[in-house]
């Protein structure tokens, strides 16, 4: 009987695992249902085991089956992880996704599972969070807090209960990592909560996943039930979100999760001192909890050998959007943003060239191609006025209308607004107002597209006497400037703060779009 392999992940079910699994077991296959190794391009994959080990195919589809069992499919991909989009990888995070099956103890346990574990229990809890200090791991999220200093200060709590809250409300646009690990290796994220548990003294933890992730709720709950023993006296409960996009912010989290309306809580006191039911909470995403287990397993300083600058060890990137393969790469910091577009992606699926790419969700700057030597870093990139975020990157050809996608972001920060602040409750409303008149004061204007080359709007934008474009054009990008400015030191939160880093970037690396002269260098092109 032939062992084959077949993608469970979400993403693979929607084109066709299922189908194809089906038939493999109609043919007397034995099937094994794996995560995805995150190439969705040869998405639905099918390995076959073979005595010189797993041979993939994929592309294919049900009828492919025959061809399959028989070696003759043309999609044949050979060992999939000596694909170059796979082998230059480095894999701590996800390295058994794709090839165990996730809710097999024996699978998880034979491919290193629970050896970080074992190593934390058999130390004091001040000498796990010193070896996740030292291995420099950041919260792989927003902010990229170090998360030792977040479980130090739990730690330092005063007695009495404590929790881990692990957020997995994945919800920026083209990210994906949290549900494919959570789908994949869902022992992995339980594993890096208990050795926080055990790291600052807590019996207890949620998983907050959003409720768009229905198979990953499936796979968490079922991977708790059996590992319940495993992590004991540690207890883990999943708690389902209802689509509030602010849910993802820690403390309207923990609102949630008490059963409230999600809405962001001032800070201080933070939630580490005072967190989920008012008790010192931990609260880090499905990646930063998840990265916890190789650091003990493996040591702090092999970590920490990997990144550049402040930001150590490996960062899960998704490529998305308009890109020409899509999926999950795992690599250390510090490689730069054009080799993630061009070289892992292989730039645009459409064939036409890059005109922006935008990192860290649908709050993230967008960056044109002159800034793709930038070095995937937290520092570099905040210094470029961006953020990484959540990793995902998002690729845009040269048929985006960048003045409209500005106006999305505030429209987007509007519509999933919790409403608690001014700035951002108000502020994106009046954003998209702002939009809307520049957007149509710019479609009124046909000779602005001439800008710096002498035409209309080049002459105006230089003359001090009063124009059309001065009360147009112009004072309303210097009113949505001041807007953003307003937003983002006075938001309550990242919804409201992050909400200008898309509109100003836009701004600043595509003036032409709304309506100003393209930058000299561009002009020029």
């Amino acid at each position: 009987m032939k062992r084959v392999y077949v993608s469970r992940d979400m993403a693979s079910v929607a084109l066709g695992a299922d189908e194809i699994a089906r038939t493999l077991a109609q043919a007397g296959c034995d099937v094994v249902r794996t995560g995805s190794r995150g190439l969705f391009s040869i998405e639905p994959l099918v390995e076959v085991e073979m005595p010189e080990g797993r041979i993939g195919y994929g592309p294919v589809g049900a009828a492919d089956v025959g061809k399959i069992l028989d070696g003759t499919h043309p999609h044949r991909l050979g060992d999939v992880g000596a694909l170059p989009f796979f082998a230059s990888q480095q894999r701590f995070t996800f390295a058994r996704c794709g090839i165990t099956d996730p809710l097999s103890l024996e699978d998880y346990a034979a491919h290193g599972g629970w050896r970080g574990l074992d190593a934390a229990r058999a130390a004091a809890p001040q000498q796990v969070v010193d070896i996740v200090k030292a291995s420099g791991l950041r919260g792989r999220g927003g902010a990229g807090f170090p998360t030792g200093i977040k479980w130090q200060t739990v730690l330092d709590a005063p007695d009495g209960p404590r929790f881990i809250v692990c957020n997995a409300d994945e919800g920026d646009s083209g990210t994906f990592a949290d549900r494919m690990l959570m789908e994949g290796d869902p022992y992995c994220l339980i594993e890096g909560m208990a050795i926080a548990a055990h790291a600052v003294g807590a019996s207890r933890g949620y998983i907050y996943i959003r409720s768009e992730y229905p198979f990953a709720i499936d796979t968490m709950r079922a991977a708790i039930d059996r590992a319940a023993g495993r992590i004991a006296p540690f207890v883990i409960e999943v708690r389902a979100g209802a689509g509030a996009y602010v849910c993802g912010e820690e403390t309207a989290l923990l609102d949630s999760i008490e059963g409230k309306r999600g809405q962001v809580r001032a800070k201080p006191p933070l939630p580490a001192l005072k967190g989920l039911f008012g008790k010192p909470t931990v609260i880090n995403n499905v990646l930063s909890l998840a990265a916890v287990p190789f650091i003990l397993a493996e040591g702090a300083q092999a970590y920490a050998d990997v990144g550049f600058g402040r930001s150590r060890g490996t960062m899960p990137v998704q490529l998305a959007g308009n890109v020409k393969h899509g999926g999950l790469y795992e690599v250390g910091f510090g490689i730069t943003l054009g080799e993630l577009v061009n070289d892992i992606g292989g730039g645009t699926e459409s064939g036409r060239p890059v005109r922006a790419v935008q990192v860290g969700g649908p709050l993230g700057a967008y960056f044109p191609p002159s800034m793709f030597h930038l070095p995937f870093d937290y520092e570099a990139f905040a210094q470029a006025g961006g953020l990484i975020g959540h990793a995902g990157i998002t690729v845009f050809d040269d048929t985006a209308d960048m003045a409209q996608m500005a106006r999305f972001a505030m429209e987007f920060c509007a519509v999933e607004s919790c409403g608690k602040c001014t700035p951002c409750r108000i502020g994106s409303t009046r954003g998209v107002e702002v939009m809307d008149r520049i957007i149509a004061a710019r479609d009124a204007a046909p000779v602005a597209a001439e800008g710096a080359a002498g035409g209309y709007l080049g002459k105006a934008l230089h003359s001090r006497a009063p124009s059309r474009i001065d009360t147009g054009i112009a004072a309303q990008t210097a009113l949505l400037r001041d807007l953003c400015d307003t937003m983002k030191f006075g938001s309550l939160c990242a919804l409201g703060g992050f909400t200008p880093y898309p509109v100003l970037s836009a701004l600043d690396h595509f003036p032409e779009d709304f309506g100003a002269p393209a930058p000299i260098e561009q002009a020029a092109e």
